[in-house]
């Protein structure tokens, strides 16, 4: 008996290599997987590495009308022609583009997974264009799954869609957390000195890192305001940035740009496919971030035992809870994150108690496979 079609579809395939990395092989098991998105090479390295078959579809996640017009014709075709059952859109291009082209398509079970909403922070005209682009994204789609309760009511409260159309699966989490491949247990004592001392880290330093683009909206001017005073006051205290800018979508300030690379005790290393061995060497993560879903780095952190300095922002809000793995702040606050890293570095039974609970947290709730067999689940639980 053939297995039915299952279309996975994200803007960039770095979204499918990193934030779904093995939900795909795992669902290979019950469907026939096609993922789809640009960047041609990338994407095949992904089918490879998740053993599904890959279709490339040009994408841009900037606003691209002409472009956007000729990818939904393109993949119109290319679903008329292998008629999957199933079409399951990630990331807000994809999700106009894939949603669209699979109800002109008839498509049957047409799902979308909101992560975040970027056009939050957005004003004036281009908020009201991305505005009417989510609506019509929802109301091309089935079922439309916020990854997290907040992300949820966010959707609610704008009037994208109705709360008959919405759904958080499990916990919240596009893809839960492999709790045995983020685990601080695997990483040698003799390994964490070595990378130590490759960064210029001592072992009486106190690690902050971060993980993730070295954006504005990720909260990085105001982490980097709040760690220059901190570093004054605690000459032992890190700041460890692991991932890359970008000057074209969401440039840091010149400000920060400079104190980055003025500051010895501000460790830049680009990003990194495997980010644990960052973790295992760190003390706690800083993540201000104006906006989330459902940040899978702060599960991942979590999971290698790091607690959290997070906004108050959905998702992140979720995963931490305060004062027992981590803490929260106000968005764009740079005096709380001030506050907080001192009361990390200055209070060691504060810090030691968050760190106990921190792993624990993670694994009773956002264990990987509870995640996909949840998916799983609503999959063959929906009637049209």
């Amino acid at each position: 008996m053939e297995k039915p079609k299952l279309i996975r579809i994200t803007t960039v395939p770095l979204s499918l290599d990193k934030l779904l990395s093995g939900q795909l092989n795992y669902m290979n098991s019950f469907y026939e997987v096609i993922a789809i998105s640009s960047e041609k090479e990338y994407l095949e390295r992904v089918g490879e590495k998740e053993k599904v078959q890959t279709f490339h579809l040009e994408m841009s996640r900037k606003i691209t009308p002409i472009q956007d017009f000729l990818a939904v014709i393109k993949l119109y075709r290319f679903l008329k022609v292998n008629k999957p059952l199933i079409v399951h859109t990630h990331t807000p291009k994809a999700g106009i583009v894939g949603m669209l082209a699979s109800k002109l398509a008839g498509i049957p079970y047409r799902f979308h997974t909101v992560a975040g909403l970027p056009l939050l922070e957005t004003k004036g005209f281009k908020r009201t264009l991305l505005d009417f682009v989510e609506k019509l994204t929802y109301s091309c789609a089935t079922k439309v799954y916020p990854n997290s309760h907040g992300l949820s009511d966010i959707i609610l409260k704008n009037n994208y869609c109705s709360n008959a159309k919405l759904k958080v699966i499990a916990n919240g989490s596009s893809n839960g957390i492999d709790t045995a491949y983020f685990n601080p247990d695997l990483f040698s004592k003799i390994q964490n000195l070595e990378l130590k001392a490759a960064l210029s880290i001592s072992t009486s330093d106190f690690v902050f890192v971060f993980v993730g683009r070295l954006v504005a909206d990720k909260g990085i001017n105001e982490m980097v305001a709040a760690f220059k005073l901190v570093n004054e006051k605690y000459p032992n205290a890190k700041l460890l940035l692991v991932g890359d800018y970008e000057s074209d979508l969401d440039p840091l300030s010149p400000l920060t740009l400079d104190q980055i690379k003025a500051n010895d005790a501000i460790i830049t290393v680009g990003f990194q496919s495997d980010v644990r061995p960052y973790l295992a060497v760190a003390h706690a993560l800083v993540f201000p971030s104006y906006r989330e879903g459902f940040p899978n780095v702060v599960m991942q952190s979590g999971a290698m035992g790091l607690p959290s300095i997070v906004s108050n922002i959905n998702g992140c809000n979720e995963i931490i809870v305060e004062g027992q793995n981590g803490t929260i702040i106000p968005v764009k606050n740079t005096h709380a994150i001030i506050e907080k890293m001192e009361k990390l570095i200055d209070d060691s039974a504060y810090y030691t108690s968050l760190k106990n609970n921190a792993r624990r947290m993670i694994v009773e709730r956002y264990e990987q496979k509870v995640v996909w067999s949840a998916i799983i689940e609503e999959y063959r639980s929906q009637k049209i």
